[in-house]
Order: C-alpha cells, then sequence, then structure tokens
C-alpha cells in the first residue's frame, strides 16, 4: 500500500531535504577545497587563485612529507598506539561498565562508584601532575606514556553503562537460571547485544589515539618517538628545522604552510575515513530487535 502525503506534508519533506542538503554543501565546500589546496602549487595557494580545484598541481606536499623516514616511523607509533590502546580502552571500558550497570540491591556501593568516577570528569589534576606520574611510572618516552593515562575513557563509561542498563534483565536472568556466571553473561550475551554502542565508541577511541599530538610532545623525548600527528605538527606547522635534513631544504621551498597543512589535514583523517564505513552501519541497527520473544 503506498502511503500518500497531502500537498503541505510534501512541501515540508521538500524543504527538509533541502536544508539537509544545503547544510551537507556547506560541511563539504570547505573539505574540497582544502583537497585543492593540498594539490596546488604554493605559489597558487599563498595568492589565494584555488578554489575548488587545483591550480597548477602537484603533489609536492604529499611528497614532502611521505618521503621522509622520520614520517614512516611515526606512522608506525601511531599504529601501535592505536591497537595497543584501543584494546586497553575497551576491554577496560566494558569491565568496569558492567559491574556498574547494576541496580544498587545486587551491587550496594555503585552509586559511589560512579560518583567516583565522574569526579573525575568535572576535575583535572593538571598537567603538571600528570606529567610527574608518568615520570615517576617509568615509562616516559615509552608507548604506554600514550596508552595508559587515557586507559579508562570515563565518558565511554558512562554512555555503556546506561546502554547496558537498557538491555532486557531477563536476558540476564534467563542465563543466570541456565547456570552462566557473570563472565559468561557478559561475553557471551551482554557484548554481543552492545555492538552499535561498542562500534560507536570504538570509533571514539580510535579517532582519539589517532587525532592525539599534544601528549606525544610532553611525554616523548625523541622526537623518533614521535606519533604521527605529533611529527607533523613539529615538521609541517612549527617547522622545527633541527627535524628537517639538508636534503629536505629544497623541498621545503617549494611546500608553502597552506599547501603543507592541506596535506597534513588529509593524511591525518585519511585512516579515520577509511574506517568509518565499517561502523556506521552498527549505529542504525536495533538495540535488542528480536532478542526477547513473548
Amino acid at each position: 500500500m503506498v502511503e500518500s502525503y497531502s500537498p503541505g506534508r510534501k512541501v515540508f519533506i521538500g524543504a527538509n531535504y533541502a536544508a539537509l542538503a544545503l547544510l551537507s554543501l556547506l560541511c563539504l565546500i570547505p573539505l574540497i577545497h582544502v583537497l585543492a589546496v593540498s594539490f596546488s602549487s604554493s605559489q597558487a595557494a599563498t595568492a589565494g587563485l584555488v578554489k575548488l580545484w587545483p591550480v597548477d598541481f602537484t603533489l609536492s606536499s604529499y611528497r614532502f612529507v611521505l618521503a621522509k623516514p622520520e614520517f614512516l616511523k611515526s606512522i608506525g607509533v601511531t599504529l601501535t598506539r592505536v591497537a595497543i590502546g584501543l584494546t586497553v580502552n575497551m576491554a577496560l571500558t566494558i569491565l568496569v561498565a558492567y559491574p556498574l550497570s547494576k541496580e544498587v540491591g545486587r551491587f550496594p556501593y555503585r552509586t559511589l562508584y560512579v560518583w567516583i568516577f565522574v569526579v573525575t570528569m568535572l576535575f583535572y589534576g593538571g598537567l603538571i601532575p600528570q606529567y610527574m606520574i608518568v615520570k615517576y611510572t617509568g615509562i616516559m618516552d615509552s608507548i604506554w606514556a600514550l596508552v595508559l593515562p587515557g586507559a579508562v575513557p570515563i565518558f565511554n563509561v558512562v554512555l555503556l553503562l546506561n546502554f547496558f542498563r537498557g538491555l532486557p534483565r531477563e536476558l540476564e536472568e534467563a542465563a543466570f537460571i541456565d547456570g552462566a556466571g557473570h563472565w559468561t553473561t557478559l561475553w557471551r550475551i551482554m557484548v554481543p547485544l552492545s555492538a552499535p554502542a561498542l562500534a560507536t565508541l570504538t570509533l571514539f577511541a580510535t579517532v582519539g589515539h589517532w587525532n592525539s599530538w599534544f601528549d606525544g610532545l610532553i611525554f616523548m623525548n625523541s622526537p623518533d618517538h614521535y606519533p604521527l600527528q605529533s611529527y607533523l605538527q613539529t615538521v609541517v606547522i612549527n617547522r622545527d628545522l633541527s627535524l628537517v635534513s639538508a636534503a629536505d631544504m629544497k623541498s621545503l621551498a617549494e611546500v608553502s604552510d597552506r599547501t603543507a597543512k592541506a596535506a597534513q589535514i588529509f593524511l591525518g583523517a585519511l585512516p579515520i575515513l577509511l574506517v568509518y564505513p565499517f561502523l556506521q552501519r552498527f549505529f542504525m541497527k536495533g538495540i535488542v530487535l528480536g532478542s526477547v520473544k513473548g
């Protein structure tokens, strides 16, 4: 049966589509412009001649960044950070959110623990105490200095525990009746049903680790241990010439700040753009569709 709309309804729907299309275009045009700048010559970019199409097409900015061994090494550091950090974040988030999602009757001190975690979201100890903790625990200038300080993302824990609380209690009770313990219930029932939430949190954690650059500058003593974003911030944005070899000086003359920054944006965003389509399909799935049947 085909649903018919009144003329007013059709106008309303058309206006919504037009507004959404306009907003999408407003978001897309700046990205297209930045991409065009990244493929344009430094002279054209500096003169402001680039609009939505490259002028004097060149790959100089990308060659400058991609041809450096330091850049490839920084990619390796970032990939290692994402792999370890994502695993640690998701494991601890699940293990913390599951008990905190229980009712007070089943976990008497739940509210106290929740408030302890919430306080850490409202109040930050500061950079100096964090630096001292990292230093005196002996993890300075190592991959763990980039992973352990943010091992338990509280915001993700709050999201996941609320998601767990929204799942039907009948599922957990049925598992307990069948002899399953908390560990089995968590990993074989709660986690599979939480795929949409976990996909979202995975994306949050991945983006957070990939885009982080400040902690690399603070906790890494050697530029050889910089993650990708810290390396690009130091070499491309601030132009720290101590990290640039004599062979790169000719390339630097062909790369302007605008083209280099534009290339950095897309090099930094490309992995996330490739990962997102694989996770996006989870966002629209039903939470517990078909899990409980009368």
